[in-house]
């Protein structure tokens, strides 16, 4: 995909369609959440999901989505499983943590995010990986201002998670988000200052630092989608999409 062709900064009418996408987004993602306990399987998850959508004429971009065809609404990944982890008839298990990814398409465009959360009594290490990786996510929506570019948002991110003693994932990025779901800049997790794609008001961006406890390498599991660490160690995974504005950004995910 060649990222830096395929940037579309939004008008105002966009834009409203943009946040109303977004809270449906938000919305379908509590609905998981609330659902999320010890003995729950995460297709139980990827079901209070498709049923929230749908309650809101909406529907998941993952579904069907790259080559094999992603089968379900949204990613269930469970401790090592850094991203793309598929629902199914696994049970959640106190002590997991878990990252939901969700999309909602509405009138053709789409919001994205998603959260980390522990299942149960989590360890010590698992809360700090879910707490770095929301700061983190902070650090990045902060830097969402007319005048810097995507690499500060990058090296926001990196610089701060490997204050804290983490990892940042190399292969997988944040992105622009719109009438697609994968839209230009592309905005990896780490980086250089000053560099990339200029931040303007109407750039909306899927935010998504992807944290690991041991190592920065990953691999793909024999399914073709489920990332998990290459050591095993444990992961988090936070996003928001978020639009440049005259002023402060505008986190476009909130219910």
């Amino acid at each position: 995909m060649a990222w830096d062709r395929d940037i579309h900064i939004k008008n105002s009418s966009e834009m409203v369609l943009m946040r109303e996408a977004g809270r449906v987004n938000a919305l379908a993602l509590e609905a998981v959440r609330k659902v999320i306990r010890p003995g729950v399987t995460t297709a139980d998850l990827n079901a209070a999901a498709e049923e929230l959508l749908a309650k809101h004429n909406a529907y998941s971009p993952f579904k069907n989505y790259g080559e094999p065809p992603y089968p379900a609404s949204i990613c269930t990944s469970v401790n090592e499983e850094l991203v793309h982890g598929i629902p199914g008839k696994r049970k959640l298990r106190d002590g997991d943590i878990i990252s939901v990814d969700c999309g909602a398409v509405v009138e053709g465009f789409v919001g994205d995010a998603a959260f980390t959360v522990g299942v149960g009594e989590v360890s010590d290490t698992a809360r700090k990986v879910m707490a770095v990786t929301e700061q983190a996510l902070a650090v990045a929506i902060a830097m969402m201002r007319p005048g810097n570019k995507t690499g500060d948002i990058s090296a926001a991110i990196q610089q701060y998670v490997e204050s804290q003693g983490l990892y940042v994932v190399r292969e997988y990025t944040g992105h622009g988000v719109g009438r697609k779901m994968h839209e230009g800049p592309q905005v990896p997790n780490y980086g250089t200052p000053g560099t990339g794609v200029p931040l303007r008001p109407g750039l909306t961006i899927a935010l998504e630092p992807m944290v690991l406890v041991g190592t920065y390498k990953t691999r793909v599991l024999g399914n073709r989608w489920t990332v998990v660490s290459a050591d095993g160690s444990l992961t988090a995974h936070f996003e928001h999409s978020v639009a440049v504005t005259e002023g402060d950004p505008l986190i476009l995910t909130l219910p």
